[in-house]
């Protein structure tokens, strides 16, 4: 199947969820919204199972992706940390299935698969790599954080200590978390974590 079409079977996945509990979703709905059959579905799939994962290893790559993308953005170290806090706070509080990965809190409304690989015998390397292990909340901080080292750590105008650099990133992404739980009140987001980060020596 065209990666247009599983992108299409996910998009439908993905508003099906926000719509019902991902008990309600039936699989002959998604495919049809997506404008397939329903086995080409279990054929890319298989199982309802599968396209959870499917979707969840998607909205994960999705986070991921737009942290790197606030953390090539311009500024000094400090900046670039604080939009990357921005986008998780806002990433997780405008998709349910990020902030559930982010917290570890998953909703009777959300599907919730196994975060240990599980078999697989599809032909589809999308698929494949769905079946395998998905992010727990301490492994997306890691991720996140070893990104921001390898992104800053010694770049223009940075500082070469990646130990330094690690730590204030965790530090901003923890803050990040905390304000999806209780947001924050004027200034939101950005102002703490400037305010946290601005003693410490991130370039």
């Amino acid at each position: 199947m065209m990666p247009a079409a599983r992108e299409s079977l996910l998009d439908a996945a993905f508003t099906a969820v926000t719509r019902r509990p991902w008990a309600a979703v039936r699989m002959v709905d998604v495919a049809a919204a997506a404008g397939v059959s329903r086995q080409t579905l279990y054929n890319e799939f298989g199982s309802k199972d599968g396209l959870a994962r499917a979707l969840v290893r998607r909205e994960a790559d999705g986070y991921l992706a737009g942290v790197e993308r606030a953390l090539a953005g311009h500024g000094d170290t400090r900046d670039r940390l604080t939009a990357a806090a921005e986008w998780t706070a806002s990433a997780a509080r405008g998709n349910a299935l990020v902030r559930a990965m982010l917290t570890g809190c998953w909703s009777e409304r959300l599907p919730s698969p196994t975060l240990s690989a599980v078999p697989s015998s599809t032909s589809v390397p999308a698929q494949r790599r769905a079946d395998g292990p998905l992010p727990s909340p301490g492994e997306l901080v890691t991720t996140v954080r070893d990104r921001a080292v390898s992104a800053l750590a010694g770049g223009p105008g940075a500082t070469p200590d990646t130990t330094e650099v690690a730590r204030s990133c965790e530090l901003a992404l923890r803050l990040a978390l905390s304000c999806v739980a209780a947001p924050p009140g004027e200034g939101g987001v950005a102002d703490l974590v400037r305010g946290a980060l601005h003693r410490r020596p991130t370039g």
